[in-house]
């Protein structure tokens, strides 16, 4: 049996979590540089503000309707990830972190369990100890875990957010409440060409052929239908480091100069190659790419990238920032406005498995001084306050954050502060 555990409107319920003020109130979360969108309470949802809206757009809509509007705050959202994935693990030592706000556990040789009472546990374990709400999906198969979740977030009074499908009538009945386009794995061009063939639901999708699937859906598509079917064929998936890590940043204004554009993606290598090192990697391949803003037609249109190769495999923020400048000085064109930049990091290996050849003698110089800049700017609460001379020292490649709320658990200097008042 599989269970997908999913944390309620994340972002909105991390905010919440140190400010219980919040409960009951319209909440939203905006994307980098306070541009969008992205995260929305319950309460948000039911006065209409979509996913994507505009945040300049929507600030009348905001005051009017006495929404709380926060910029995104990734270090509190991360760790309080980390604290709920923690406890998850003592559920079961199979999970699978599929995103930042859900996971899969599986468990095995538990016929007798009662999965509505584990799911209960589990709701009241996370949310005792994190203050974050979630729902429980337990299936068969993960597709159909997916399903129960879903089942469970959208009737919560019945469910108690928590719902099981355990016999072939609950499936049934799941697969026919299910609309075709919120199966996961199925997107938009297959959803089109379902429908057009009178496919709506789940259920009517597990009556196609198989042979009819494979062919028009591919073999992704074939499993799908078998997991609907309640055939497991996708197994809980192991974390893997990333094969490729990539820093890049919308910009608060427009950019023209070189200058301008370097400092900017010295700053975004640096924090690709901090990444990298994170999870003891080294990588051989780097790609830059810079673009113009596409909102603003009137002005001439540019993107280009390129990916420069290193000789050797490297973790060394000095040998990537000096192959992301080359790839910079490549592209860049001085007669265009430029919005966006970025720094992708590729060809990874793990440090202990590079193979060295004849004439590459690994600089143990780069790795110490990398380990003690790693250690400075980690003991100084990852301010960096020791930095590359390339980087600006006034933080002006900095994302626009004004409405940004404290890093509660990773900041010590921006804990929670209560003041008690003593009676006499």
């Amino acid at each position: 049996m599989y269970a997908l555990i999913d944390c309620n409107n994340f972002y909105a319920s991390c905010q919440r979590v140190f400010n219980p003020a919040l409960n009951h109130q319209p909440v939203v979360v905006l994307s980098n540089n306070d541009g969008c969108v992205i995260a929305r309470s319950n309460e948000a949802k039911s006065i209409g503000i979509p996913m994507g809206a505009p945040a300049f757009k929507w600030e009348p809509f905001f005051k009017q309707h006495g929404v709380h509007v926060f910029s995104c705050n990734f270090a509190l959202y991360g760790d309080m990830s980390r604290r709920v994935m923690n406890l998850l693990a003592t559920f079961s030592p199979d999970i699978e972190v599929y995103s930042i706000d859900e996971a899969f556990l599986e468990f095995t040789g538990n016929q007798n369990t009662d999965f509505l009472f584990l799911g209960s546990q589990i709701r009241t374990m996370i949310t005792r100890g994190t203050g974050i709400p979630i729902s429980v999906g337990f299936a068969p198969t993960k597709v159909l875990a997916k399903v129960a979740n879903k089942i469970a977030k959208k009737f919560p009074d019945r469910t108690g957010d928590v719902y099981v499908i355990d016999t072939e009538n609950k499936r049934e009945k799941a697969l026919r409440w299910t609309k075709i386009e919120d199966v996961w794995g199925i997107g938009r061009r297959e959803t089109k060409k379902l429908q057009k063939i009178g496919v709506f639901n789940a259920h009517q999708f597990t009556q196609l052929n198989d042979a009819w699937v494979k062919t028009n859906m591919s073999i992704t598509g074939l499993r799908i239908k078998k997991e609907l079917e309640g055939i497991s064929v996708l197994e809980l998936e192991e974390v893997e480091d990333k094969r490729s890590i990539a820093t890049t940043r919308s910009f608060d204004i427009m950019l023209t100069t070189e200058a301008e554009l370097e400092e900017r993606i010295t700053t975004y290598a640096t924090l690709s190659a901090e990444k990298l090192r994170r999870q003891q990697g080294v990588c051989q391949l780097i790609t830059v790419f810079i673009k113009t803003n596409r909102f603003k037609p009137e002005l001439p249109q540019y993107y280009r990238s390129v990916t420069v190769a290193i000789d050797f495999p490297t973790s060394s923020t000095i040998d990537i920032i000096k192959a992301a400048k080359k790839g910079l000085k490549e592209i860049f064109l001085p007669e265009f406005h430029y919005k966006k930049a970025g720094v992708i990091l590729s060809e990874i290996q793990e440090t202990d498995a590079v193979q060295l050849n004849l004439f590459h003698i690994r600089n143990a110089k780069h790795e110490v001084l990398m380990k003690t800049i790693d250690d400075v700017n980690k003991y100084w609460g990852g301010d960096r306050k020791v930095r590359f001379a390339g980087q600006s020292l006034n933080y002006v490649w900095k994302m626009r954050q004004e409405k940004l709320s404290p890093r509660y658990t990773t900041r010590i200097h921006e804990v929670i502060e209560i003041n008690l008042k003593s009676e006499k």
